[in-house]
């Protein structure tokens, strides 16, 4: 003690800390990560959508011609950042219908850390912006817990969005765990990926300027080219025309493009035409021509993403880092969707609750296709043209038309220009392939807990070599009894259900369904070979019985859209067992898995308020969903109204006969609901202090979902509204809300997944 200097000025200075950094040259990351696009998609590809910012790439890297992800959002991104198979990582669907069922959780376990984890303990900054489509969704409320949304999986910055999909026009934006407005309106010429770039862009100069010795990981993961096919004006007058040709054409002309740009070998095979999706020349004119204007949007949408990657790489040149960032720029989380049927839809709500919109529905709002008044999708055969030359589209696990999309990687240092590598590869290949480049070791341990193995293989070896033997030689594929296994480059496939829905197809049981077999040299599955070799066909069975068991696949869960209902499903539900919830003023953007479902129900909803002296009163009591579907109590001109609005086909308003003074009320809306099963309608009565003041019929309502995005809002309808009848911006309520309360039946109707039994009548 007596040794120890009193005052500092006499102590010898110890030596500061060194900050955290990984070893000497380890690469900035970067991922970039393009929703719904498949192998036949990108002009880097031999695709028709115009990407020329992925052909540099492609020219300044290595593309990959076997790349392969799990055919669904959800499961691709967990995998994508966990390095394990999806159902390892507790994501064997998306997060909205997860079960209770191991592999099926939707619960990230935590000892699968995410490489955004692994980056950030190694002295990485890291930033993710876009969609994240993998928290929980009873964990989406400002509740949390947050250790799942993206600043709780390693992310130090999240801006972007939470759910499935969102309006590219009015998006449903969080800033970390904030929801927050859009920087500017549509009108003053916002896109949603224009505004992530920007994002990037700013976060980026920022690191780069500040501590230029410290790499970054950066996680840029479009909404496009995912429903809603948004796009400004000009990038749709671009493409206007050039796809008359049709869908059938294209893909000859697009696996024409493919062999001359050497994506597939000389002798691969163009798979015969999907017979559930009618021919090109068996449309009508109208049939053709609003098909072909649903695909014009998403081929604009294409390149304008595109080029908005190009704004990023030219920024990161601009500060002089690029060519020390190992980038991958992955072409799909799944090949392109069928999933709005033959004809299309305008809007992507009708379809996730099995209503199929047809060309009669669609042609009145033509022009609209593409801007903020559409939530548009193409058809099933623009689809399995975008997944050229393979079979089948997004969620069909089994054939490589669901699974296989185009991957480039970009990094001068090690990767060599205008390459090709045909090694299989699969999303759970990423994080081991950047652990390598960075020079740092598989974690034994993230935060005290001991990690499971990495699934994936490293494909830096074949980086090196093009001509090396393959070392991921076996994987599963399964999304909802779709389902397939990859073994020495056999594989054995069954497709178990539709990737749209149609009311009069037969799912099998799983025990009945058809298996497929093809040869290693069958590179665009085209040949089933299981009658001439039912030994290998029954080997690779067993085989994925083995690796199912070994990855939590089993047992595997059929069930489609009913398992939106988390009553239905098994899942935790942040409402289980309550029928009543009170909410207050400035409560907003509640996801509709964070509230009571007044879906296939009756119900009713109670607001305690103060009505203006000023005036009528005006604007959104309680709304849910947005314009594409939802609903809402409001007042207009002091009438009180109930609207329900129909996927966006149709809205019913049930308005009062008079409408309701100044000064305190009760008002409630009871909804009596028919019953016999989903989406059914129901008798509306509108009450003021007890009295009824109107009445009214729904006679069809929403049965699953009313938005991935949209959520409920309490004295006012933020961002898309559910009705153009608010009489003030975006519903604000003129009046003083205490409480609105709903109330819910105990017992929803179901129907068997859900299904609406109207027949689809082509019109």
């Amino acid at each position: 003690m007596a040794d120890t200097p009193v005052d500092a000025r006499d102590a010898v200075k110890p030596t500061p800390a060194e900050p955290l950094r990984p070893p000497t040259g380890a690469p900035n990351v970067l991922i970039i990560l393009i929703d719904d696009m498949g192998f036949g998609a990108s002009s880097a590809f031999g695709g028709p959508c115009a990407m020329p910012v992925a052909e540099r790439v492609g020219a300044e890297g290595t593309r990959f011609t076997r790349f392969h992800t799990t055919a669904l959002c959800s499961p691709t991104r967990q995998a994508l950042l966990t390095g394990r198979n999806h159902h390892t990582a507790e994501m064997g669907a998306l997060a909205e219908v997860a079960t209770s069922f191991p592999g099926y959780t939707g619960v990230r376990p935590d000892d699968c850390a995410t490489l955004a984890q692994v980056l950030r303990m190694n002295g990485y900054s890291t930033g993710m912006f876009g969609k994240h489509h993998q928290t929980p969704p009873w964990e989406t409320s400002p509740s949390g817990p947050f250790d799942r949304w993206p600043t709780g999986e390693g992310f130090e910055k999240f801006y972007g969005f939470i759910g499935g999909d969102t309006h590219q026009w009015v998006p449903a934006l969080v800033d970390g765990t904030k929801p927050i407005e859009p920087p500017r309106t549509p009108e003053e010429g916002y896109h949603l990926s224009e505004d992530l770039v920007d994002q990037a862009i700013a976060w980026l100069g920022g690191l780069n300027a500040l501590t230029p010795d410290k790499p970054w990981f950066t996680y840029l993961s479009f909404g496009a080219t995912h429903a809603p096919h948004h796009v400004p004006q000009r990038y749709l007058d671009a493409v206007r025309g050039r796809f008359d040709h049709g869908y059938d054409r294209e893909r000859e002309l697009t696996f024409e493009r493919q062999r001359e740009l050497g994506v597939i070998p000389p002798d691969a095979e163009l798979t015969a035409p999907n017979g559930r999706i009618p021919a090109w020349d068996d449309l009508d004119d109208d049939d053709r021509l609003v098909g072909t204007r649903l695909f014009e949007a998403y081929a604009a949408m294409a390149t304008h993403t595109d080029e908005q990657v190009g704004r990023l790489l030219d920024a990161l040149e601009e500060q002089g880092v690029l060519d020390d960032t190992l980038v991958f720029y992955i072409l799909g989380d799944n090949g392109a969707s069928a999933e709005a049927g033959p004809y299309g839809t305008f809007n992507e709500m009708a379809y996730q609750n099995n209503v199929l919109m047809t060309t009669a529905d669609i042609k009145p709002r033509l022009d609209d296709i593409g801007g903020p008044k559409a939530f548009n999708h193409m058809p099933s055969g623009w689809a399995h043209a975008m997944n050229t030359p393979y079979q089948w589209s997004k969620i069909v696990a089994s054939h490589w038309g669901g699974t296989r999309t185009g991957m480039i990687v970009r990094y001068p240092a090690r990767v060599p220009a205008g390459e090709r590598r045909a090694q299989f590869t699969h999303v759970i290949d990423i994080v081991p392939t950047i652990l390598e480049y960075a020079g740092l070791p598989e974690p034994e341990q993230v935060d005290g807990i001991a990690q499971k193995p990495l699934e994936g293989v490293s494909f830096a070896y074949a980086i090196d070599d093009a001509d090396a033997a393959e070392r991921h030689s076996t994987q599963y594929f399964e999304i909802g009894g779709n389902r397939g296994i990859y073994h020495d480059g056999w594989t054995a496939v069954t497709q178990h259900w539709l990737p749209w829905p149609d009311p009069n197809d037969v799912v099998p049981a799983l025990a009945d369904d058809t298996w497929e077999l093809y040869g290693p040299d069958d590179w665009t599955q085209a040949h089933d070979l299981a009658a001439e070799h039912p030994e290998k066909l029954a080997e690779l069975q067993q085989r994925f019985l083995i690796e199912g068991a070994k990855y939590n696949v089993l047992p595997i869960d059929d069930r489609q859209r009913e398992r939106f209902d988390p009553v239905v499903a098994g899942r935790p539900d942040l409402m289980r067992g309550r029928t009543r919830l009170t909410l207050r003023p400035g409560m907003s953007r509640l996801n509709e898995n964070t509230v009571l479902n007044v879906k296939n129900r009756s119900f009713t909803v109670t607001a305690v308020v103060t009505l203006p002296t000023d005036g009528p009163a005006q604007g959104a009591l309680i709304a849910q969903g947005g314009s594409f579907g939802g609903w809402a109590l409001y007042l207009r001109d002091g009438h009180l109204c109930y609207a329900h609005n129909f996927v966006g086909m149709h809205t019913s308003t049930v308005r009062s006969d008079a409408p309701v003074g100044a000064g305190d009320h009760v008002l409630e809306l009871r909804f009596s609901y028919d019953g016999g099963g989903a989406g059914r309608g129901g008798d509306v009565g509108l009450f003021a202090d007890g009295a009824r003041i109107g009445e009214g019929r729904v006679d069809r309502t929403v049965p699953g979902l009313f938005s991935f995005d949209e959520g409920l809002d309490i004295g006012c309808d933020s961002l898309d509204p559910v009705v153009e009848d608010y009489a003030t911006p975006k519903g604000a309520f003129t009046g003083t809300i205490a409480t609105v309360t709903i109330d819910i039946a105990p017992d929803a109707e179901h129907d068997p997944d859900l299904v609406l039994r109207a027949r689809y009548r082509k019109q």
